[in-house]
């Protein structure tokens, strides 16, 4: 991966050239002390995939920086600053960042956050990599042949994905509840019956601690689940109103909002957002109709990929 700091404080860009060299996270291709020089442009000659700015900077801030990028920049951005103001951090996750880091900086978390954002990516390119050779075979093969095997897991994978949270923990485990309901209602035959929400945990739960299974331990495990879960989903609810409030019409916005949440809480969360408030107990999410939906267009997906 190739990195551009742009930030005024040398002793921040020494820091941030130090940990990305020494956790051999990548390339950093370049330095700036303002926002005079950074254009889409500019980064795309330099085949930057990681821009880590600075929020505050002479000339131009970060925040303008990165509106003024146009869609030809592909890469993704994490915001370096020491102001906590909520609006601003609001503003910043509305741009498209990926991460905002606060000021001092802290060792582990910048490449925790740095490899996160690399893992996403990493898994972003692939999957666009299945799609695009599946749309391709769908052309230059005769339509009586299947194209190259896809499964009900890069299905899920695909919609997290498009979801905003492929790089969530609880996204694999809403993953391995997809596989299971596939398998149970084509073991079935009944393709009315939907496993109930304690089913579903208590079997992920059994399957990742395979010989550690038992009543105690598999409680424990349920317990964890249904946060991780809880949490994934509503940081998917954040991303579809984030996308809503920056542009009404985002195709990914018309699809998702409603099918895969209540539309009055999507709407009350880019109020939040607007303001600059963090989510809150006011905000309902249905984690089984989340689940069900993901599922229902998961088949979708295979249906159509084996066409």
């Amino acid at each position: 991966m190739n990195f551009f700091i742009a930030d005024d404080d040398d002793a921040i860009r020494s820091m941030l050239l130090e940990i990305i060299e020494d956790n051999n996270l990548g390339n950093v291709v370049g330095e700036a002390v303002d926002g005079s020089l950074i254009s889409s442009n500019f980064l795309r000659s330099k085949n930057v995939d990681i821009l880590l700015i600075d929020l505050l900077m002479p000339i131009k801030d970060g925040l303008q920086i990165i509106s003024e990028l146009d869609s030809s920049f592909k890469g993704k951005f994490i915001m370096i600053s020491q102001v906590e103001n909520k609006e601003m951090i609001g503003k910043a996750y509305l741009l498209g960042i990926q991460y905002y880091i606060t000021k001092p900086l802290n060792r582990i978390e910048v490449v925790e956050v740095i490899k996160r954002v690399i893992s996403n990516m990493k898994l972003e390119r692939s999957i666009s990599h299945i799609q695009n050779t599946i749309n391709f075979l769908k052309t230059d093969i005769p339509e009586h042949k299947a194209p190259a095997n896809i499964t009900i897991l890069e299905c899920s994978e695909s919609i997290l994905s498009e979801l905003g949270i492929i790089g969530e923990s609880g996204s694999k485990d809403l993953m391995h509840m997809v596989k299971y309901i596939h398998i149970h209602k084509n073991d079935t035959g009944n393709g009315e019956i939907f496993p109930s929400l304690k089913e579903l945990f208590i079997h992920i739960a059994e399957e990742k601690l395979g010989k550690k299974s038992n009543s105690v331990n598999i409680a424990k495990e349920v317990k964890a689940s249904q946060q991780r879960i809880r949490r994934t989903v509503m940081q998917s609810l954040n991303y579809i109103a984030s996308l809503g409030l920056t542009d009404y019409s985002n195709p990914k916005f018309e699809k998702y909002a409603a099918e895969f949440f209540d539309f009055t809480e999507v709407r009350k969360r880019m109020l939040q957002l607007k303001k600059g408030l963090p989510s809150n107990t006011t905000i309902h999410i249905n984690v089984k109709k989340f689940i069900k939906v993901l599922y229902l267009e998961s088949q979708k997906h295979l249906k159509y990929n084996s066409l």
